[in-house]
């Protein structure tokens, strides 16, 4: 059986019951980063006094994944194994969707357990009343693409959700800044941990607010959807019709739909 099992965003006592005990019958990790994974289940033994007998731990992140599946002797799957990314969900921003993907074509079982996740707690902590909302992960780092990305967020009528590194968090309040000055914005650092900090007001004033915080830390952004009374913001039409290369368009519509970029791009060359 292969278990997809999420671990604390920051404070260790959010690890569930249930992980702990299929944590402690597994003979095999995949990890996001084995360091990180090693001190955790350090952390967890000392403080529930729980022993751990894992026989191997094996790199497996978004620059290797591929490559660790086509490697790995079917057979291994016999064992009791999980995957573990660093912080949250797996697959939500974070490695596991290629593992999940390879359980179903090897008719291999699985299950993915609940657990933390940043954008679900940064919505549920906006105060935000809106019943729907997209979310986006991060935005690309630069050029047209972010552009692009950026004016699905700002012009969604859903309330957006999405990450940002502390190295490109100025520069995004600033973006912000810019293009809606008046729009309310929740943003969340460090969630759960010893030093969070939050920020509730609008965009303008949340690159003011950077300017007088420590910023380190990986950040959550939850901004009020676009409301105009002059007419339709943009919707998933308007991204087909952008004279921007098909490939562009599904991936700016795999973020805005949740589909996969595979299918949003048939969905365009059938348009």
């Amino acid at each position: 059986m292969v278990y997809l099992i999420p671990t604390p965003i920051g404070n260790i006592d959010d690890i569930s019951v249930r992980s702990l005990k299929l944590l402690a019958e597994m003979q095999i990790l995949l990890c996001e980063d084995t360091r990180v994974t090693k001190k955790l289940l350090n952390l967890l033994s000392l403080r529930h006094n729980i022993k751990f007998e894992i026989e191997k731990f094996i790199p497996f992140h978004s620059h290797n994944d591929k490559k660790v599946l086509a490697t790995l002797d079917i057979d291994i799957f016999e064992k009791n194994i999980a995957f573990l990314s660093d912080a949250g969900m797996p697959c939500v921003s974070d490695p596991g969707a290629l593992l999940v993907q390879f359980c179903q074509e090897n008719s291999l079982p699985y299950e993915v357990l609940p657990g933390a996740n940043a954008a679900l707690l940064a919505y549920a902590s906006s105060g935000f009343e809106f019943s729907k909302f997209n979310f986006f992960g991060f935005l690309p780092h630069k050029g047209k693409d972010r552009v692009d990305a950026l004016n699905i967020v700002v012009n969604s009528t859903n309330v957006m959700v999405l990450y940002e590194s502390v190295h490109r968090i100025e520069k995004l309040s600033l973006e912000l800044a810019k293009i809606c000055p008046n729009r309310k914005l929740f943003a969340i650092k460090e969630a759960t941990k010893k030093f969070e900090k939050r920020f509730f007001g609008t965009c303008v004033n949340f690159s003011d607010f950077l300017k007088q915080s420590d910023i380190r830390g990986e950040w959550t952004l939850v901004m009020e959807p676009k409301i105009s009374d002059q007419g339709v913001a943009l919707s998933q039409d308007d991204i087909i019709r952008l004279d921007i290369p098909p490939k562009q368009k599904a991936k700016l519509l795999s973020k805005m739909s949740g589909k996969s970029v595979k299918d949003c791009y048939e969905d365009i060359v059938l348009f």
